[in-house]
């Protein structure tokens, strides 16, 4: 594929006869209808099978590398280039052959019942595991219960391996009260424990995910005891034990959500880790890419000091969000916005899509009807592939999503662009 930049004057029929694709090609690989207008900077896939690239005034050898989703090495190798900065434009530059890496991927979801389903049925070809959200652990080691089982059936039509996940979460937010007596009292936790060996076996789950967050630091070696416990349990039954781990840069991050997080303690006890490496920019605080590149990978560096490449998992957001300006902290939180409707409101007002090279992410501001400054960040066809390419360089184990629901039909594109699913169905 190629992901094109819309500039001004561009149309879909004109990139359609520039490119040589079909435009209907060009409409499904965006899910676009071709009613709606372009936006000046947006992300187009043209989804061909490129054999070579003229280089066009302005371009870099890194840049063609990153919109065919190859390594710059791959492409010096290929064209036989030893100085990448000696290129030239009307330059023809061989796209080799794609090698798609066989990769992991899981998403979360909230939806249930027949719009789960449905979610289900259309993205169930690029995912490996389906993580219904969530299994509430209460103070006595009970769970809350979940209306997953048609979802399950529906991951498992798509031959998609469902993974309990098991929080505490409690009234909107994470109880360190529930983490501490689950940690600390033996016979709460063989509650547990038996609760969801049960769940597991009776609703056909294939892995657990432990997302406990904001537990005391105080318990950070009850944490890890109490998961090498969890897989000595499943582990005879074939089932497979991951967890969620909060996006640390160091081991001597301080922090309630950092500190009981032993990342070199996961990655030796558990089958593989997700980390949560999105929400720099959230709801309720300033500004931001929602999961800037930069930050990321810095989270990836330290991890891969204590755990194995193999066992990585990488989180990634489908949404975005739209800021009303100036931000005031405590003020009213910034909607979600999917990346679809980024695009969209972009256009109603007029707004030029900006890319922000040292997060790799798009943004925009425009003014509402009331004359409200709003700042949005999202993402789209070229932020995934640069995590994509991060995802290939440090030969992770996959991709982590949060949370299905969320029109975002480009990554499911890019993703099977770059990938391999694997499946364990």
């Amino acid at each position: 594929m190629h992901i094109h930049v819309v500039q001004r004057g561009d149309t879909l029929w004109e990139l359609s006869q520039k490119f040589g694709v079909p435009l209907n090609d060009i409409l499904a690989a965006n899910g676009l209808s071709g009613e709606e207008p372009l936006v000046i900077g947006q992300a187009i896939i043209i989804p061909r099978q490129a054999t070579s690239h003229k280089v066009l005034a302005g371009e870099s050898l890194w840049l063609i590398a990153h919109r065919y989703g190859l390594s710059l090495q791959e492409l010096l190798a290929v064209n036989e280039i030893r100085n990448p900065a000696l290129i030239y434009p009307d330059q023809v530059i061989t796209i080799p052959p794609s090698k798609k890496p066989v990769t992991e991927v899981n998403a979360y979801t909230e939806k249930f019942g027949e719009t789960g389903v449905g979610i289900v049925n259309e993205i169930g070809p690029y995912l490996t595991y389906l993580s219904p959200f969530s299994y509430r652990v209460q103070l006595d080691g009970s769970m809350t219960s979940l209306d997953d089982s048609a979802i399950i059936r529906a991951g498992y039509q798509h031959r998609v391996a469902p993974m309990m996940v098991i929080t505490n979460f409690e009234n909107g937010t994470f109880s360190p009260d529930i983490a501490h007596a689950v940690l600390s009292n033996e016979t709460v936790q063989e509650r547990l424990i038996t609760d969801i060996l049960a769940v597991m076996k009776n609703k056909g789950y294939l892995a657990l995910n432990v997302d406990f967050e904001y537990v005391p630091p105080a318990d950070r070696a009850l944490y890890n005891a109490f998961l090498q416990n969890l897989v000595d349990r499943l582990h005879p039954s074939g089932y497979l034990v991951s967890t969620a781990l909060a996006p640390k840069i160091s081991a001597e991050q301080t922090g309630t959500l950092y500190e009981a997080h032993d990342y070199a303690a996961h990655g030796r006890i558990v089958d593989f880790v997700i980390l949560m490496t999105y929400e720099w920019g959230w709801s309720g605080g300033p500004p931001r890419a929602v999961a800037p590149l930069n930050e990321v990978v810095k989270v990836l560096n330290y991890a891969l000091t204590v755990i194995p490449a193999n066992k990585i998992m990488m989180g990634m957001p489908l949404y975005g969000y739209d800021w009303t300006l100036p931000y005031v902290q405590g003020s009213k939180w910034a909607p979600t916005v999917s990346p679809q409707e980024a695009v969209r409101r972009a256009a109603k007002y007029g707004a030029e899509i900006k890319y922000d090279a040292e997060s790799q992410s798009p943004y925009y501001n425009y003014y509402d009807e009331q004359a409200r400054e709003h700042t949005v960040w999202f993402e789209d066809a070229r932020s995934v592939q640069a995590k994509f390419n991060i995802v290939k360089m440090y030969r992770l184990r996959g991709v982590s999503y949060w949370v299905l629901g969320v029109a975002f039909p480009q990554n499911w594109y890019v993703l099977n662009a770059n990938f391999t699913i694997k499946k364990l169905v």
